[in-house]
């Protein structure tokens, strides 16, 4: 086997998931943007599969450490500039996420601020942080700014 290949038998307890979304995380930090993703997607195949995945799951894939591999996977997309690829994973985090813990835990609201940014982004080409400091300091000129940008007055 090499490296980051498990066994079948050993690749069954979330130890691991969460042992393959770590070194993603290192490899995303370290620019390794390809192999990052293979461990996302390995990482939340898994927890998938050990917690709950579709329609005829009685966990219905509702288990936050799916939440968080579907953001790690969206945020690596984001990071790439690969809005319509992290958009659909957001939208599936901040649902488990609501359903969960909540509208107002901090990783449904992390999530929702994700997708707000993006969206913001890919509209106005702006700065992440310079949205982010926008939507805290002054959020009404930011939607009049939206307005502008959609053509509505």
């Amino acid at each position: 086997m090499g490296v980051g290949e498990i066994s079948p038998k050993e690749n069954r307890y979330p130890y691991v998931a969460n042992s393959l979304n770590n070194l993603a995380g290192l490899y995303k930090s370290q620019g390794r943007y390809e192999d990052a993703e293979t461990l996302f997607q390995q990482a939340l195949t898994l927890r998938q599969e050990i917690l709950g995945v579709g329609e005829t799951s009685l966990k219905e894939n509702r288990h936050p450490d799916v939440a968080t591999s579907l953001n790690n996977l969206a945020f690596l997309y984001y990071s790439q500039g690969r809005y319509e690829a992290a958009e659909p994973l957001y939208q599936q985090a901040l649902q488990i996420w609501m359903s969960t813990v909540g509208e107002n835990h901090p990783h449904t609201q992390s999530v929702k601020v994700s997708l707000i940014v993006m969206k913001l982004q890919s509209l106005t080409g702006l700065d992440a942080a310079v949205i982010k400091q926008m939507i805290q300091n002054d959020p009404d000129n930011l939607i009049e700014m939206l307005r502008q940008i959609m053509g509505k007055e």
